[in-house]
């Protein structure tokens, strides 16, 4: 599908006509979740969801937005350099080495991960620009669809045109500097918003210099019976590579670096026009056409190459809305289409050049209806269609040859599930089956005798099965919510580097508990608690019993926020994660990685209109390396380390122009 196509697609939904209703409220900056639905509504589905408000962000110590998600039961975050999120992996109900590919990461609902195995551009989305964020742990497959099997973490943007502009600029430990703007305006007519963002910072590490800056924001135009609007954002990144450290260099200068002068960059933009219209009083349209490029340098001196590679990817999203009542119970089903087109171009001075492309079309709906004023039933369902090609040029020696390879695969999902809202109370159950097809990455394989390359056409998309009970509580000044859970996967998609190859496991089950509490003990002070059991373990097959590698069983939050009112506001957090098995040690023969616990601390003071918020990260300078592995293509084989950082300080100091 073209995008003079898509755009027409578009345009027709703009002239839809429609009547006016009060029944389906349009989005005017409301405390909403859409991550359960689609759809800007409070949803009563059966799922783990957390929120992460304005003002908890405000209160977080966090410099970047992986820090501020690592607080949440069920979430780990493994970053590998600094404090601002470059080529940090998020990971939802432990997949450890695969967390990129089954953790799926939206923006007001729509897909940021790209095609290949590569992160998040997380610059995109300053702190200063997020309404809330929504973590809906478990599968998202029937309304996201593929790369959802740990769960969907949706980051919600502001929308508001309240007239407001401000503008901060901060300083730290290792040449950190940052600074941050933004405005915004509107009125009957519409609105718009704009945030700016650059940050840098010479490094913890040796080589680890990172900078950074984006631009993003939302223009809308409300007509007589919805909204036309415009999101955009365009960044730029770069960092050093300071590469791994063997043991011995570890222990004794953890801030060292093994490569010291590789570095990558990258930028891209993204531009996503949507609509959403209420088509009369019981049917609500929306529907948002997306176009992203992302273009991504390394110079790995270490290896004497250049290698580049750029992405692109179109989408179009359109869904509806119906409330139409079942036999007299109040009942709607949300029925939507979703079309992506991605490709990636890699060219490199050491290697040949690549590409590979992936058609989706995915059609899917998700039905909840009220049996009575307590009980809801919700069912949902999912086919999507996965075409995928790629190419590989020949080696320059004469005994390698070229590579084409193509592969069709479709695969299916449903949700089933049903929850009752008491006094003050909830309880949901579910079962549901999810699915992922292979990145585009996994698609490359090498003939280990001759190196030529191969198509990796044989590896099933992995599928798994989740059966989840849970629920909440609010009594008094005490929330409690938590989930437990069983997710049975059968060809689990990884790398296993005994073999050299991304290869199907044999079948792997996880299990485990969430469980979050939040309890304001006066008017000043308020903590959060928020622990997580995760057992990932190998079902059958040669590692039967056996670990997922990079999985701590037990990992602990707890957050103590102190309001202090004109003296200033206070926040210390606590994170706390166990040992687990290093990187690729499936036989969970290399012992285990040690676990650690970190203190971040905050101080912010409202000094109208000026404000100041002071951070020390990693209080009492912890040695630990969030990710770490066992490797047998070193000479001799060896263990290698990704340090992080040591304790850290921030100031930053802000003025609100009101």
């Amino acid at each position: 599908m073209n995008t003079a196509f898509k755009y027409s697609l578009l345009s027709l939904a703009v002239l839809a006509p429609a009547a006016s209703a009060e029944e389906i409220p349009l989005y005017r900056g409301d405390e909403i979740i859409v991550t359960a639905t689609r759809f800007d509504a409070e949803p009563r589905v059966p799922a783990n969801i957390s929120v992460i408000t304005r003002e908890e962000i405000r209160n977080s110590p966090a410099l970047d937005l992986p820090d501020l998600l690592k607080t949440r039961a069920g979430v780990d975050v493994r970053p590998l350099y600094g404090h601002l999120g470059i080529d940090a992996a998020v990971d939802l109900r432990g997949f450890g080495d695969t967390a990129v590919s089954n953790t799926l990461i939206l923006l007001d609902g729509q897909r940021l991960n790209p095609i290949d195995s590569g992160n998040i551009s997380w610059s995109t989305i300053p702190l200063g620009s997020i309404q809330r964020i929504e973590i809906q742990r478990g599968a998202g497959t029937v309304l996201y669809g593929d790369r959802a099997s740990g769960g969907v973490v949706n980051i919600v943007t502001d929308k508001s045109g309240t007239p407001r502009a401000s503008v901060s600029a901060s300083a730290g430990s290792y040449g950190y500097r940052g600074l941050d703007a933004s405005a915004a305006g509107g009125n009957e007519a519409g609105y718009a918003n704009i945030f700016a963002h650059t940050a840098s910072s010479d490094g913890w590490r040796r080589n680890s210099r990172q900078d950074q800056q984006s631009v993003s924001g939302r223009a809308g135009r409300y007509v007589e019976t919805g909204e036309v609007a415009l999101d955009y954002a365009a960044y730029k990144e770069s960092s050093g590579l300071p590469g791994y450290l063997l043991p011995a260099a570890y222990q004794s200068d953890p801030r060292a670096a093994s490569t010291l002068f590789d570095s990558q960059s990258r930028s891209g933009y993204r531009l996503r026009p949507g609509v959403k219209l209420r088509l009369s009083d019981t049917l609500m349209l929306e529907a948002e056409v997306s176009d992203e490029h992302a273009s991504q340098h390394w110079n790995t001196v270490s290896w004497g190459s250049v290698s580049d590679r750029d992405n692109h990817t179109q989408s179009l999203t359109p869904r509806l809305r119906w409330r139409h009542g079942l036999e007299g119970l109040a009942s709607e089903t949300v029925v939507g289409l979703d079309y992506y087109d991605g490709r990636f171009d890699s060219r490199s001075s050491a290697a040949p050049v690549q590409w590979a492309a992936q058609t989706s079309n995915a059609v899917y709906f998700q039905n909840s209806t009220a049996l009575t004023d307590a009980w809801t039933a919700t069912l949902g369902g999912r086919s999507q269609r996965m075409d995928q090609r790629v190419h590989q040029d020949a080696y320059a020696s004469w005994f390698t040859s070229a590579m084409d390879g193509n592969s069709i695969r479709t695969r299916n999902a449903y949700d089933l599930g049903a929850s009752y809202d008491g006094q003050g109370w909830r309880v949901y159950g579910k079962t549901g089956r999810t699915f992922r097809f292979a990145n585009a990455d996994e698609l490359f394989r090498y003939d280990p005798l001759t190196g030529n390359p191969l198509f990796a056409g044989d590896l099933r998309p992995q599928q798994g099965t989740l059966h989840e009970v849970g629920g909440s509580l609010s009594a008094g000044p005490v929330k409690l919510r938590g989930a437990l859970y069983r997710l049975d996967m059968t060809d689990e998609i990884g790398y296993d580097n005994s073999v050299g190859t991304n290869i199907n496991f044999d079948p792997t089950r996880r299990q485990g508990l969430e469980f979050e509490m939040d309890w304001r003990l006066s008017e000043r002070f308020k903590t959060r608690l928020a622990y997580t059991y995760t057992d990932a373990e190998f079902r059958s097959g040669p590692y039967a019993g056996k670990r997922v590698p990079l999985v701590s069983r037990d990992k602990v939050s707890l957050q103590l926020t102190w309001d202090a009112g004109a003296a200033g506001s206070y926040s210390a957090v606590a994170n706390a994660a166990g040992g687990r098995s290093y990187s690729g040690d499936y036989t969970n023969s290399r012992g285990n990685l040690a676990g650690y616990t970190t203190l971040d601390l905050l101080g912010a003071w409202n000094l109208k209109p000026w404000k100041v918020t002071a951070r020390l990260l990693n209080a009492f300078d912890k040695r630990y390396a969030a990710f770490a592995g066992y490797a047998t293509y070193l000479t001799p084989p060896n263990y290698f380390y990704y340090p992080a950082d040591g304790r850290t300080f921030a100031l930053t100091v802000g003025y609100d122009f009101k």
